[in-house]
């Protein structure tokens, strides 16, 4: 029991701060790869766009991907509807002059089948994916576009900054949580690859794209599919883009299970890239980054009980046992409310951190049920 109780809290802190910390530090190593000042580097780039009833934001998108600091000759800018039933193409096709294509399909056929559809036919050396509701900065094309000047990489992430309401505390929390996942993409992209890419803000090389299955999570399985071919992905600091979260915990607990589940049946069928002799640090930086933490919930659990039976063995574990307590209050204290308790950001980031790790068991539960996605609706934010 004791050993479990040791194992659960060494799961749980390697997860979330011990496997950053390691990166950081492996990554201030002599060995670790340092970025070079490359030459302006401008290739054809296909920027994707997909949507799916997005009347209220594609046309500020489509503007905001209109002023890229990029070549206007070399940027090809594809809306890709994937049956959209309200005004999103009939926005769209009033840009048609001035360089905007859509590619709509008819029902709901997901959206890395409009993917599949879609790259093989884009002009573009360089593929950047993108999203409707999320703004980029200037830049980020740029800056994205800027490391294929080095022929090992194949994949380029950017990162999404979540605007934050000053009266939703859910939302700053999440953002903690994308700054610790940019921290260790940064640290892993100097040792060898970083694991998976921003869905919003993502570049790859065309060739190297490979065929999806309609269920495929295509911002974590085209990563691992260019690592296969023996190619790296970094992350790109200077290319970032704007988005709202969804507002609330209820929202981001389904998007959380909805990832779970298509993470999970990304690993089980990438299983291969588990192996360190072949894929070497990879391996190893795909399973702390990904499978520890999908493992982590239940030896959360675990540690609940461990110290709950091994509170009258003394001092110590009563303490634990008193702060998994005031965590589970902060947890709901800070659940859907603005202002709960006297340390809001602190109730706020423990009620999201509970909230993750039962989504990640939702996911988990879904995943044995079989149950998959293809399909997508934007989030009400």
């Amino acid at each position: 029991m004791k050993t479990l109780f040791w194992l659960s809290i060494f799961v749980l802190f390697y997860a979330y701060a011990g496997y950053p910390l390691l990166m950081w530090m492996m990554s201030c190593l002599p060995f670790a790869r340092r970025k070079k000042n490359a030459a302006p580097y401008f290739p054809k780039v296909s920027l994707l766009i997909s949507a799916y009833n997005e009347e209220k934001t594609i046309e500020d998108k489509i503007l905001n991907s209109l002023s890229l600091n990029y070549p206007k000759k070399m940027l090809d800018i594809i809306v890709i509807s994937d049956g959209s039933t309200d005004r999103t193409d009939e926005i769209v096709r009033k840009y048609e002059d001035r360089g905007v294509s859509l590619k709509c399909f008819e029902g709901r056929i997901g959206k890395t089948a409009c993917l599949n559809k879609v790259v093989p036919v884009s002009r573009g050396h360089v593929i950047v994916f993108s999203d409707a509701n999320s703004t980029y900065d200037k830049d980020a094309v740029k800056g994205l576009v800027a490391n294929f000047a080095d022929d090992k990489i194949g994949f380029v992430t950017g990162y999404t900054r979540y605007a934050v309401d000053r009266e939703n505390e859910t939302s700053a929390s999440i953002g903690i949580y994308a700054r610790i996942e940019r921290f260790t993409k940064r640290s892993e992209s100097k040792i060898g690859s970083c694991v998976g890419a921003d869905g919003a803000l993502f570049a790859i090389r065309k060739q190297l794209y490979k065929p999806l299955a309609d269920s495929d999570i295509n911002d974590f399985v085209i990563p691992l599919d260019i690592v296969r071919q023996g190619f790296r992905g970094v992350l790109e600091e200077t290319a970032f883009c704007m988005e709202k979260t969804a507002g609330d915990s209820k929202g981001e607990f389904k998007r959380q299970i909805r990832i779970t589940n298509r993470t999970l049946r990304a690993l089980f069928k990438n299983a291969g890239l588990l192996n360190p002799i072949t894929y070497g640090i990879f391996a190893f930086e795909l399973f702390s980054h990904k499978v520890v933490k999908f493992l982590a919930p239940f030896f959360a659990i675990s540690l609940v009980f461990c110290t709950t039976a091994l509170s009258h063995a003394g001092a110590p574990y009563r303490l634990f046992l008193l702060a998994q307590v005031l965590i589970a209050a902060l947890a709901w204290l800070g659940h859907g409310t603005s202002s709960a308790g006297i340390f809001p950001r602190v109730s706020s980031l423990c009620s999201t951190f509970a909230t993750t790790n039962l989504a990640i068991l939702g996911g988990w539960f879904q995943f044995v049920k079989g149950e998959t996605y293809t399909t997508w609706s934007p989030a009400k934010r």
